[in-house]
């Protein structure tokens, strides 16, 4: 079976409770993105999931020369960064494209679904 991965993008800025307008709504989406990775091991679709720091503790390695060149932070300036991510297995991209959806819902942020390896 062909797979996916689901991943979660976030604004770059923030205020106390990340996205999120409350520490309640940010529990919610906490609990709902839980029972949605709970749902994917349930359905046999789960391969792996992280969620990620946010884009400023990154760090960039450019071994494209003679000898690597190390930068703090993301490459390119955005207002968004990749949050985390899902890997799931599924039957194929509409299969896929209705987790996505699930998943966008339950972490309350855009979610794109890029497949894995050349199809």
């Amino acid at each position: 079976m062909p797979q996916y991965a689901l991943m979660v993008w976030g604004a770059s800025e923030h205020g106390e409770f990340g996205i999120y307008e409350s520490a309640e709504e940010h529990a919610a989406q906490m609990e709902d993105t839980a029972a949605f990775t709970e749902r994917l091991r349930r359905d046999g679709s789960f391969v792996f999931v992280a969620g990620l720091a946010e884009a400023s503790a990154s760090t960039v390695v450019d071994g494209r020369g003679s000898t690597p060149l190390m930068t703090d932070g993301p490459y390119i300036e955005s207002k968004e960064y990749l949050a985390g991510f899902w890997i799931v297995e599924t039957t194929g991209l509409d299969a896929a494209l209705d987790l996505a959806g699930i998943a966008s819902h339950a972490c309350r942020r855009p979610v794109e679904v890029r497949p894995l390896g050349a199809e």
